[in-house]
């Protein structure tokens, strides 16, 4: 398993979390983004620098993720490529996608940029609050129970 990060807007908690759970299970943690970032000097942990562009980063994931691996990702459309493709997506708050909810999620994300685009004010997300930070530890626990031992038999 590899853990893909759409790195550009991922809360800098929550990549602390994912940098201790790749040093932990020893797994390798790409996070993509336009500019380089801080990351642990750690063999399996790198930040992946792509062209700036309008979702440059997630065409890389796509294009690079494989069933098996995780995309950590708050970004719906990316989301919603990853998860046609067999690949679990998860977002900073805890929440993983599935063929079902990406898709009530993506038309209802278009709906609100409809919206926007008419004029309407929406608001934005709201804030980022400790339970979806422990919520996203969880969800994190729960697909690396899927990894096997160091060792065991693939």
């Amino acid at each position: 398993m590899r853990i893909w990060v759409d790195a550009d807007a991922c809360p800098k908690v929550i990549k602390e979390i994912l940098f201790r759970a790749a040093q932990r299970k020893q797994l390798e943690l790409l996070l993509v983004a336009n500019a380089p970032l801080a990351v642990p000097r750690l063999p399996y942990i790198r930040s992946v620098v792509v062209a700036r562009g309008l979702d440059v980063a997630d065409q890389h994931i796509t294009e690079w993720a494989q069933p098996g691996d995780l995309v950590v990702t708050a970004d719906i459309p990316l989301a919603a490529a990853v998860v046609a493709k067999g690949i679990v997506a998860i977002n900073p708050r805890g929440q993983r996608y599935d063929r079902d909810n990406v898709r009530q999620q993506l038309g209802l994300r278009n709906f609100m940029a409809d919206l926007r685009g008419a004029g309407v004010e929406t608001g934005g997300p709201p804030a980022f609050h400790a339970r979806d930070q422990q919520a996203f530890a969880n969800q994190l626990e729960q697909q690396l129970l899927r990894v096997p031992k160091r060792g065991a038999a693939r």
